[in-house]
Protein backbone atom coordinates (compact mmCIF):
# COMPACT_ATOMS: atom_id res chain seq x y z
CA UNK A 1 0.00 0.00 0.00
CA UNK A 2 1.63 3.52 -1.06
CA UNK A 3 0.31 6.03 1.65
CA UNK A 4 0.06 9.50 0.44
CA UNK A 5 1.12 12.84 2.55
CA UNK A 6 0.16 16.08 2.19
CA UNK A 7 -0.03 18.81 4.84
CA UNK A 8 -2.40 21.54 4.46
CA UNK A 9 -1.10 24.38 6.62
CA UNK A 10 -4.24 27.14 6.73
CA UNK A 11 -3.51 30.32 9.09
CA UNK A 12 -6.72 32.20 9.52
CA UNK A 13 -4.49 35.69 9.06
CA UNK A 14 -6.83 39.20 8.93
CA UNK A 15 -6.78 40.74 5.65
CA UNK A 16 -5.08 43.81 5.15
CA UNK A 17 -6.58 47.00 5.34
CA UNK A 18 -4.33 48.43 2.53
CA UNK A 19 -4.72 46.70 -0.74
CA UNK A 20 -1.77 46.40 -3.01
CA UNK A 21 -0.73 43.58 -4.95
CA UNK A 22 2.49 42.81 -2.51
CA UNK A 23 1.02 43.40 0.68
CA UNK A 24 -2.30 40.76 -1.19
CA UNK A 25 0.78 38.27 -2.19
CA UNK A 26 2.11 37.79 1.43
CA UNK A 27 -1.36 38.09 3.26
CA UNK A 28 -1.75 34.76 0.96
CA UNK A 29 1.72 33.59 1.37
CA UNK A 30 1.27 33.89 5.18
CA UNK A 31 -2.15 32.06 5.26
CA UNK A 32 -0.87 29.41 3.57
CA UNK A 33 1.91 29.07 6.67
CA UNK A 34 4.76 30.20 4.40
CA UNK A 35 6.09 32.05 6.59
CA UNK A 36 8.20 30.53 9.93
CA UNK A 37 9.27 32.16 12.81
CA UNK A 38 12.82 30.41 11.96
CA UNK A 39 13.05 31.72 7.82
CA UNK A 40 14.38 35.33 9.08
CA UNK A 41 14.76 36.27 5.65
CA UNK A 42 11.41 35.28 3.93
CA UNK A 43 13.27 32.72 1.85
CA UNK A 44 10.30 30.33 1.42
CA UNK A 45 8.56 33.37 0.38
CA UNK A 46 10.61 34.66 -1.91
CA UNK A 47 11.06 31.17 -3.64
CA UNK A 48 7.51 31.44 -4.25
CA UNK A 49 7.22 35.33 -5.82
CA UNK A 50 9.96 33.38 -8.24
CA UNK A 51 7.66 30.52 -8.22
CA UNK A 52 4.43 32.78 -9.37
CA UNK A 53 6.82 34.49 -12.17
CA UNK A 54 7.58 31.41 -13.57
CA UNK A 55 3.87 30.82 -13.57
CA UNK A 56 2.80 33.55 -15.18
CA UNK A 57 5.68 32.95 -18.29
CA UNK A 58 4.48 29.48 -18.08
CA UNK A 59 8.05 28.32 -17.61
CA UNK A 60 9.50 25.70 -14.96
CA UNK A 61 12.39 26.46 -12.95
CA UNK A 62 14.94 24.47 -11.23
CA UNK A 63 16.66 24.12 -8.13
CA UNK A 64 19.41 26.07 -9.28
CA UNK A 65 18.09 28.73 -11.03
CA UNK A 66 15.61 29.38 -7.91
CA UNK A 67 18.79 29.43 -5.95
CA UNK A 68 20.41 31.95 -8.37
CA UNK A 69 17.32 34.37 -8.42
CA UNK A 70 16.82 34.06 -4.90
CA UNK A 71 20.72 34.49 -3.87
CA UNK A 72 19.70 31.17 -1.50
CA UNK A 73 21.64 27.77 -1.23
CA UNK A 74 20.51 25.09 -3.43
CA UNK A 75 20.12 23.46 0.11
CA UNK A 76 17.64 25.78 1.33
CA UNK A 77 15.90 26.69 -1.87
CA UNK A 78 15.38 21.98 -2.20
CA UNK A 79 14.02 22.30 1.65
CA UNK A 80 11.28 24.68 1.26
CA UNK A 81 10.66 23.40 -2.02
CA UNK A 82 9.97 19.63 -0.82
CA UNK A 83 7.71 21.63 2.13
CA UNK A 84 5.66 23.45 -0.63
CA UNK A 85 5.18 19.98 -2.40
CA UNK A 86 3.97 18.24 0.60
CA UNK A 87 1.61 21.63 1.22
CA UNK A 88 -0.02 20.39 -2.53
CA UNK A 89 1.03 24.23 -3.49
CA UNK A 90 4.22 23.04 -6.14
CA UNK A 91 4.91 20.08 -8.35
CA UNK A 92 7.53 18.44 -9.64
CA UNK A 93 8.62 17.10 -13.62
CA UNK A 94 11.94 15.96 -13.91
CA UNK A 95 14.21 18.55 -12.24
CA UNK A 96 12.31 21.40 -13.12
CA UNK A 97 9.10 22.65 -10.29
CA UNK A 98 5.82 24.69 -10.99
CA UNK A 99 2.98 25.98 -9.08
CA UNK A 100 0.54 22.95 -9.18
CA UNK A 101 -2.50 24.78 -11.18
CA UNK A 102 -1.91 27.52 -13.89
CA UNK A 103 -2.84 30.59 -11.32
CA UNK A 104 -3.76 31.41 -7.32
CA UNK A 105 -7.27 31.23 -7.64
CA UNK A 106 -6.92 27.32 -9.11
CA UNK A 107 -4.57 26.79 -6.44
CA UNK A 108 -7.01 27.90 -3.50
CA UNK A 109 -9.74 25.52 -4.96
CA UNK A 110 -7.35 22.73 -5.83
CA UNK A 111 -6.24 23.07 -1.24
CA UNK A 112 -9.73 23.45 -0.68
CA UNK A 113 -10.14 20.17 -2.42
CA UNK A 114 -8.33 18.14 -0.57
CA UNK A 115 -9.09 19.43 2.53
CA UNK A 116 -12.53 18.71 1.71
CA UNK A 117 -11.62 15.27 0.89
CA UNK A 118 -9.61 14.62 4.41
CA UNK A 119 -12.01 15.67 6.23
CA UNK A 120 -14.74 13.56 4.69
CA UNK A 121 -12.21 10.21 4.76
CA UNK A 122 -11.85 11.62 8.65
CA UNK A 123 -15.68 11.85 8.82
CA UNK A 124 -16.07 8.39 7.68
CA UNK A 125 -13.94 6.21 9.45
CA UNK A 126 -15.16 8.43 12.90
CA UNK A 127 -18.26 7.29 11.87
CA UNK A 128 -16.87 3.46 11.71
CA UNK A 129 -14.98 3.88 15.04
CA UNK A 130 -18.57 5.07 16.92
CA UNK A 131 -20.30 2.73 15.32
CA UNK A 132 -17.70 0.14 16.61
CA UNK A 133 -17.62 1.41 20.21
CA UNK A 134 -21.54 2.39 20.10
CA UNK A 135 -20.87 5.69 20.67
CA UNK A 136 -23.70 8.15 20.18
CA UNK A 137 -24.12 11.28 19.12
CA UNK A 138 -26.31 12.15 21.53
CA UNK A 139 -24.74 14.43 24.63
CA UNK A 140 -23.41 12.09 27.53
CA UNK A 141 -24.88 13.61 30.98
CA UNK A 142 -22.05 12.30 33.53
Amino acid sequence: MVEYLSRVTIIRVRKPVKRDLNTDIEWLSKSFGLFNIRDKEKSCYRLFIELLKAAKNKYMISSDELAARCNLTRGTVVHHLNKLMEAGIVVKEGRRYMLRVANLEALVREIRRDMERSFEDLKEIAEEIDSTLELSDKENVY
